[in-house]
């Protein structure tokens, strides 16, 4: 019978990481919503969330704050 090779599923298959690495005080009151909506608090903090397309539109609405980390 043959055997059945199993790949190895990373830890974070099918996530992203999201870094909050800049400031928004001074841009405007929605790109700080969208950045509070991601559950993030304080400055270069990582959160895991679904690599969806929605997430990725999510992090792209305010690319000089958030940044996709590997």
């Amino acid at each position: 019978m043959p055997r059945k090779i199993m790949a190895k599923k990373s830890e974070n298959a099918g996530n992203i990481t999201i870094q909050y690495y800049r400031s928004s005080i001074g841009y405007a009151k929605k790109q700080k919503e969208v950045v509070k909506s991601l559950g993030i608090t304080k400055l270069n903090q990582k959160v895991t969330r679904p690599d969806t397309p929605s997430m990725r539109g999510i992090v792209a609405k305010v690319p000089h704050l958030l940044r996709i980390v590997d």
